[in-house]
């Protein structure tokens, strides 16, 4: 009994025990009048939650983050839409959003009465000062009937997702190594025909022309080596980020690893819009890589992923930066290198010294930590 009374508002329950009073008290007076009016009273409210009960509102929501990946401190627009797919009105509506915490309260809209097919929109600002991957939603409704006697429950399981990146700083358009390879455009190069030493080679594959292997190569490297028409030449730049615990000073957002977060996206964003072939190593020796899997991300799409990953990262307990060396030298180790650095010890400093060679311009971006724990305006990155 009492689940079955549990949609009605308060109104509805005072309906009904004003209804069984008037009964009650009709029937030991002998008042035909007033057992009607109690009747009424408490038919009412019943017969109003049998009503919506069977009622199949089909309503459908939809939500939409402006934009839909912001930077800490930036504000997001959440806007959502509610449409009734039925051929009935709905009745008075209380729209409650669920988010995590670290966006705000849960924000709350009373709609008025939607029209079959009819549809609504109504919005509300997010912010974080803390980057990460928030939830929005699931998103609950209440309806009421034109009495407000009977309050009804729906809810959507339908979630989203957004995406606090660090904050991204322009950097100037300055003269940068690691140029020797191209312009920061890609660009092809034909090869040198002068002599049949000077011919580009590589490993035979499956599908390659037999036409083009190169004999001399293939003598000399006792494999199968084909010709390579031509090279794509591009400038290309590592950065590697120090993203260890014990490397860094200061808790939360102030902390010096945000810090180094944010250098490296600025860093990265830059690069990849200069045309850079980038390659983004952390200490625990995971790569991402503009070039990708199969061909290559676009600059856009690259932007996202690297911000993407940057926002859920967290600091690791890697001893030190072996792996994170050895990553970079599997990569190709040519070109520019920068490393963005928390504290290091000597031997640290010597594994990243030999990463330096004749074919790369290396740049260290090596943070005072120690600067975390006293007051923002002396914090300094050398």
């Amino acid at each position: 009994m009492r689940a079955a009374l549990a949609g009605l508002t308060l109104r509805g329950r005072c309906f009904a025990a004003a209804g069984l009073t008037a009964a009650v008290c009709a029937i030991l007076l002998g008042q035909r009048d007033l057992l009607r009016v109690g009747v009424l009273l408490s038919a009412l409210p019943l017969v109003s939650l049998a009503v919506a009960n069977r009622t199949r509102y089909r309503l459908v929501c939809t939500r939409r983050l402006e934009p839909p990946r912001v930077a800490a401190g930036q504000e997001c627009r959440v806007v959502l839409r509610l449409a009734n797919e039925s051929r009935l009105p709905t009745g008075l509506m209380l729209v409650e959003d669920d988010l995590s915490y670290v966006l705000g309260s849960r924000p709350r809209f009373v709609l008025d009465r939607v029209e079959p097919r009819g549809r609504r929109e109504v919005g509300y600002p997010v912010r974080s000062d803390v980057r990460g991957r928030f939830r929005l939603g699931p998103l609950s409704l209440r309806l009421t009937d034109p009495f407000g006697l009977v309050e009804v429950t729906r809810s959507f399981a339908a979630r989203d997702h957004l995406t606090v990146t660090p904050v991204v700083r322009e950097l100037p358009a300055v003269t940068l190594g690691g140029e020797w390879s191209g312009s920061g455009e890609s660009r092809n190069r034909s090869v040198a025909a002068t002599g049949e030493d000077d011919v580009a080679t590589r490993e035979y594959r499956v599908g390659d022309d037999l036409r083009r292997v190169h004999w001399r190569s293939t003598a000399r490297f006792g494999e199968l080596m084909v010709r390579r028409e031509e090279q794509p030449w591009q400038s290309r730049c590592s950065v590697l980020l120090d993203g260890r615990a014990a490397a860094h000073r200061g808790e939360g957002p102030a902390s010096s690893y945000e810090w180094a977060l944010s250098a490296a996206a600025s860093l990265g964003l830059h690069l990849v819009g200069r045309g850079y072939a980038l390659r983004v190593v952390t200490d625990t020796g995971a790569t991402l890589s503009s070039a990708g899997r199969e061909g290559g991300h676009t600059t856009t799409d690259f932007a996202g992923l690297l911000l993407e990953a940057l926002a859920v990262s967290a600091p690791s307990r890697t001893p030190g930066l072996a792996t994170a060396v050895d990553a970079v030298r599997r990569g190709g180790g040519d070109g520019l290198l920068i490393a963005v650095l928390g504290t290091l010890s000597p031997t640290e400093a010597q594994d990243l010294a030999r990463l330096r060679h004749a074919g790369i311009t290396a740049v260290a971006l090596l943070l005072d930590t120690a600067s975390w724990a006293e007051p923002p305006a002396r914090r300094t990155a050398g």
